[in-house]
């Protein structure tokens, strides 16, 4: 069985593997990504020339990135940041919050209080991780000034203006990456080549299930106050857990039609949908392929499966417990792909690996603006299907 076509699904990554058969490198350990179309995770050697990237956001995410930039680029980094709360605590890798650091200082870097001050530096790239409503005009900005970005995902919380942006990139000659991190998960990897073999069949239906408790995500805030949970600031856990979108979107393509039912069905102390059930209508091979996709702020602990239905085998890919399960017709002993001892961290510094290997050699990101309009606009009809009561084409 053949994928489908381009017009309907993105070349992304597929392989997994300890070295990088191109380059002769050790990449992290399980994971080597390699796209058919993008360029690879390459080499970065101190020998290389210095690099200033503006860090715009020192929130969860935002650190987690100044701190793998720190660890993958040492003294060859100038971090400079735009900022405005001023928060000066350090999240720590189990993301609580060292109020005894401040993280100017532990990372070296130097803020502003303006955008345009910052821009003024003349960076290389911009890491734009600051609420997703905001996300578009600071990336605009960034690219007028000459930077290259990397915008953290949801790319926004609406479509007004990406198109533009993507335009913008293009002309301005500038790398733009979206952070959708979940691409580099071997076991995402390895789910995407096995679909892709036809070694389960003729698909009959996916099915995913994304539940995490929202008021455990950052233990250090009140999670009333994190951008997930607030509508002012693009929050919801449609456009919050958008991975799933867009890891989907990878392995088969863009759904031409959505429905979806949800809302806000919990206690929680939030304005935006806590729950999202959504069926996806996608081509695929000259007919529809049903794929079921819910998520929601509530489980603890917490659920993330994919499993993928055919008519000779079935894959159940757990991301919690790091396997990827492959049962098929007439054979008792399942087949089961797994990560021993993975450290979550690992897809974001590969992610980071890649993003810089892309500065560098001035090619195409795993996950582009194109790509990530696409998950929106899926996304984006999903809550139109559920405020509207009724099924949305795309």
């Amino acid at each position: 069985m053949k994928s489908p076509s381009s017009a309907n699904k993105p070349p992304s990554c597929a392989v997994t593997g300890h070295e990088h058969p191109a380059l002769g490198i050790t990449l992290s350990p399980a994971v080597c990504p390699l796209s058919h179309q993008h360029a690879l995770l390459g080499a970065i050697t101190r020998a290389q020339a210095a690099m200033k990237i503006l860090m715009i956001g020192l929130g969860g995410i935002g650190q987690r990135h100044t701190r793998n930039l720190r660890t993958l680029l040492g003294d060859e980094l100038e971090l400079i940041a735009y900022r405005t709360r001023r928060l000066n605590h350090v999240i720590t890798p189990t993301m609580g919050a060292d109020d005894k650091q401040n993280v100017e200082e532990v990372y070296n870097i130097t803020s502003f209080d303006t955008l345009d001050a910052a821009l003024a530096q003349n960076p290389d790239a911009a890491f734009v991780c600051n609420p997703s409503n905001l996300h578009i005009p600071i990336a605009r900005a960034c690219l007028l000034a000459g930077a290259d970005i990397f915008i953290e995902k949801p790319l926004s919380d609406s479509l007004d203006g990406a198109e533009q942006l993507a335009a913008l990139a293009l002309s301005q000659k500038r790398v733009a990456m979206v952070g959708y991190q979940m691409r580099f998960h071997p076991c995402v990897m390895r789910l995407q080549q096995v679909v892709a073999s036809g070694e389960l069949g003729s698909l009959l239906a996916v099915r995913a299930t994304l539940g995490e408790y929202l008021p455990n995500w950052h233990p250090y805030e009140d999670y009333r106050q994190m951008y997930a949970a607030r509508a002012d600031l693009g929050g919801g856990v449609v456009l919050t857990q958008i991975h799933e979108l867009d890891f989907l979107y990878s392995i088969f393509g863009v759904a031409s039609r959505v429905y979806a039912i949800g809302g806000h069905w919990s206690d929680l102390e939030v304005d935006v949908e806590d729950t999202a059930s959504s069926l996806l209508e996608v081509p695929w091979h000259g007919r529809s392929l049903p794929i079921q996709l819910h998520t929601d702020y509530l489980q603890s602990p917490p659920n993330r499966q994919t499993e993928v239905i055919g008519e000779k085998a079935r894959a159940v890919m757990d991301l919690h417990a790091q396997t990827l399960t492959i049962y098929r017709r007439n054979i008792l002993q399942p087949e089961v792909f797994r990560i021993e001892n993975f450290e979550r961290n690992t897809l974001f510094l590969d992610q980071t690996r890649h993003f810089i290997d892309c500065l560098r050699k001035r090619v195409k990101p795993v996950v582009d603006l194109h790509d990530a309009i696409q998950s929106m606009r899926m996304a984006l009809a999903i809550k139109q299907s559920m405020a509207e009561h009724r099924p949305v084409d795309l």
